[in-house]
């Protein structure tokens, strides 16, 4: 049941009829601008979000790939951080007591000098 006689109720009435009699409509173009702000912020929002996504892809197809191949070195060098193996090492040194070259025979080694000729150094 409705009160008929309550002091602030028809206060309100009177106040919101006075308001709605004073009030003017906004123009077109403070409304437009208005839509137009909030379509850019979304804009941004919309942008910002798809960078955040594709950079935590990013990141996450970083740390799943394998990193870069391991260098491998030629097989008939060994690796320095290993010992040497038995088939590497090098062959042992000739004792003192075996034949030595005499002196005066000097080795003519035939390799190709220059341009394909093989001579033997004097």
């Amino acid at each position: 049941m409705p009160e008929a006689h309550d002091p602030l109720r028809s206060l309100f009435q009177q106040t919101a009829s006075a308001a709605q009699a004073r009030t003017v409509p906004a123009p077109v173009a403070r409304i437009a601008a208005r839509g137009r702000r909030a379509r850019r912020r979304r804009i941004a929002a919309f942008t910002a979000g798809a960078c955040l996504v594709l950079a935590g892809g990013g990141a996450v197809a970083a740390t799943l790939l394998p990193g870069p191949a391991p260098v491998t070195t030629p097989v008939t060098r060994p690796s320095p951080d290993l010992p040497p193996s038995p088939a590497t090492t090098p062959p042992p040194m000739p004792d003192s007591t075996a034949v030595a070259p005499s002196p005066t025979s000097t080795p003519t080694p035939t390799w190709p000098l220059s341009m394909g000729t093989t001579t033997s150094l004097p």
